[in-house]
């Protein structure tokens, strides 16, 4: 059979045991998949041969780091189905495969029990019992073989039949031969496979996203890393767990924006923090309007007090100022007469960046370097990176810098920016990227937000992508928000928040920021180009508002999980319903929320009880976690009405009733 691959056995020849459809595992075993510390990892293959005899098998695995292989034996589920779990207890990466054997003491137990159960004679088959014992001896060891020496001297004066019997059959003689059972004949998985334990940080956090050069107070001042230290209790209280930051080197000069993305820049117009480098430094210099190298330190030391951890951006291109524009020209893209080339993406046109060619003739000595500026800034305790358009840069550029950086520095977060095809989106989280961005920011309706979030939740893309759910971004205004105004603003915040353990929103977010181009996603007087003074105190802010959600996703061990997404019936298109349950059962989430930021819906929902553990007949306490009301439930039809005006969301704790006798699982 052609392109056939075969099980072997560890001693190198074909076997019998047929080990197929192991679970996880991506792309035939070419990339790992990922879960995080604190997991415990699950393990499920085929498992067969010809015949009746029995078989065993163990789940091997280890650390990349080690060299000796642990093991758990796996147990049978039916229909040639074996399953194992092992914990992940480090930050690192683990290798796992499977290894199968037939089990002769168990086929040979099996058949004893029919022949006995038929009344036939056994005497013949209890000596080849004890044959079986006799040859595990010298597998045995220590206290072990002198067990196994006095089952068989015990069988040896055994009075009868049925006194060998039970020796040979009880539960001790069978841990002992599962112990130290004859694997001879053993088959291993033709793969070793592996598995990243992420921190828990890489599954759940919320994600606040502000320019540091606008945190200021004073009118026409530029901000500081002091400013921004300012701003971290307002932050904190809202319940973030990380600030991103735009890039925050020395911007260029030649060819800077102004306002508005216009050509010409005013005297005092910022610039864009993507136009990167001038005679202050590149990629390992800070814009000293912001402050010193060390009032950046000191920044991230007070973030990690608050219990916010500080992400930079990652963006790998440069201004026309940048050192490297003179120190290395062969890393760019030349034009026939010899200048260098801007970036574009037609129509649009960034003068004031150079892209880099990462295929250039100096290819070594620029991929180093950009390895170096990841360096650099761990140095400075950066552990996150939120990384400016991955997909324009080579991808086995990024399997090689992200599985270098994360061999050293297995607690690093790497964030895919990458609003492109859904398969480079894919590919880049194959390849190393923790987290990715999401189409998320365009899915407004019940049929494609259901669709969208059963793929990425249910099917083989959780195994390797986790998906990091931005409201807004400083290039992307939705028209949801542009239109829908404060009720859409606190719809989509729920949504974001519920749907994904990770999610991340843009300041401006909690003003209702939402005045665009006339005909565009694009900001008017963006971030990008200026300097904004903000009243964060503003009448009709979210901040309050966030941070309840936030505190529920913190206080509800379901919105912490990933995989346990569940689409629910809803009679109304205009309301979502879903949940998720904490793999524990302790803790149950029920979301409604209403896609109609304009009018009030009302719909029949259907609460899955079967899943809930609660009969039809019961009555069962939810509890709404935003307003703080609680309601009464009996039977699995509910009728829930949202106005966007009031409240266009629900967030439900469901539990049984009465308390005392299950707990509280609503947190």
């Amino acid at each position: 059979m052609s392109g056939m691959r075969t099980n072997r056995s560890v001693r190198g020849d074909v076997r019998t045991v047929w080990i197929g459809n192991v679970r996880p595992e991506l792309d035939g075993g070419r990339f790992p998949v990922k879960r995080e510390v604190g997991d415990l990892f699950e393990v499920s293959a085929d498992i067969l041969r010809e015949g009746h005899e029995a078989l065993a098998a163990v789940l091997k695995y280890r650390t990349v780091k080690d060299t000796e292989w642990h093991e758990v034996r796996m147990e049978p589920l039916g229909n040639d189905s074996w399953v194992a779990r092992f914990p992940l207890e480090e930050n690192t990466r683990y290798v796992y495969t499977i290894e199968a054997y037939p089990d002769p003491y168990r086929t040979w137990a099996e058949d004893l029990k029919k022949r006995l159960a038929a009344g036939m004679e056994v005497d013949s088959e209890l000596l080849e019992g004890a044959e079986l014992l006799r040859r595990t001896l010298p597998r045995a060891a220590g206290a072990d073989r002198k067990r196994l020496e006095a089952r068989l001297a015990e069988f040896d004066h055994a009075p009868g039949v049925t006194a060998r019997v039970r020796i040979l059959l009880d539960e001790e003689t069978a841990e002992l031969m599962d112990t130290y059972p004859d694997r001879s004949a053993a088959t291993r998985y033709d793969r070793e496979l592996e598995v990243i334990a992420d921190r828990a940080l890489a599954r759940f956090a919320a994600w606040y996203e502000m320019f540091p050069r606008s945190q200021g107070r004073i009118p026409g001042h530029h901000g500081t890393f002091k400013d921004c230290i300012d701003r971290l209790p307002e932050i904190a209280g809202m319940g973030f767990d990380v600030i991103y930051l735009p890039p925050i080197h020395p911007v260029g000069k030649s060819f800077r924006k102004g306002k508005n993305n216009s050509l010409t820049a005013g005297p005092d117009d910022p610039g864009s923090p993507w136009a990167i480098g001038n005679e202050h430094g590149g990629h390992k210099a800070v814009e000293p309007a912001l402050g010193s190298l060390e009032d950046f330190r000191a920044f991230v030391r007070a973030a990690r007090e608050t219990g916010i951890e500080i992400a930079l951006d990652y963006a790998l291109q440069c201004s026309p100022d940048h050192p490297y524009t003179r120190e290395h020209p062969e890393w760019f893209y030349a034009r026939p007469d010899g200048t260098i080339k801007y970036a574009e993406n037609p129509p649009k046109k960034y003068q004031d960046i150079y892209p880099l060619n990462f295929y250039c003739r100096g290819r070594e000595a620029l991929w180093e370097e950009m390895k170096s500026i990841l360096l650099f800034w761990i140095e400075q305790g950066v552990r996150i990176f939120r990384v400016d358009n991955p997909h324009t840069k080579p991808i086995p550029f990024w399997a090689w810098v992200i599985g270098e950086i994360q061999a050293v520095y297995p607690d690093v977060i790497f964030l895919s920016e990458a609003f492109t095809r859904p398969k480079v989106m894919q590919a880049l989280a194959k390849v190393g990227f923790t987290q990715s961005y999401t189409y998320f920011t365009w899915r407004n309706f019940k049929d494609e937000l259901t669709d969208y979030f059963t793929e990425l939740t249910q099917t083989e893309m959780a195994e390797h992508f986790r998906g990091n759910l931005f409201t807004n971004t400083p290039d992307i205004l939705p028209p949801i928000l542009q239109q829908g105004g404060r009720p859409a603003f606190k719809m989509r915040l729920v949504l974001a928040a519920t749907l994904s353990p990770l999610y991340g929103i843009y300041s401006g977010y909690e003003l209702c920021e939402n005045e665009a181009i006339v005909g565009t996603e694009e900001y008017l007087n963006a971030e990008k180009y200026e300097i904004k003074l903000r009243d964060w105190n503003a009448p009709g802010n979210l901040k309050d508002y966030i941070a309840r959600i936030n505190a529920i996703r913190r206080e509800n061990p379901a919105l912490h999980e990933y995989r346990n997404l569940r689409f629910y019936e809803s009679d109304d298109d205009n309301i979502l319903f879903y949940g998720k349950r904490s793999y524990d059962g302790r803790n149950a989430i029920l979301v409604a929320v209403n896609l109609d930021p304009f009018e009030a819906r009302q719909a029949q929902v259907h609460v899955p009880l079967l899943e809930l553990g609660i009969a039809p007949e019961e009555r069962f306490q939810a509890d709404e976690l935003i307003t703080g009301s609680r309601h009464l439930w009996k039977g699995p039809v509910q009728t829930i009405r949202l106005d966007p005006r009031e409240e266009p969301a629900a967030i439900f704790c469901v539990s049984r009733f009465p308390h005392k006798e299950y707990g509280t699982p609503c947190y």
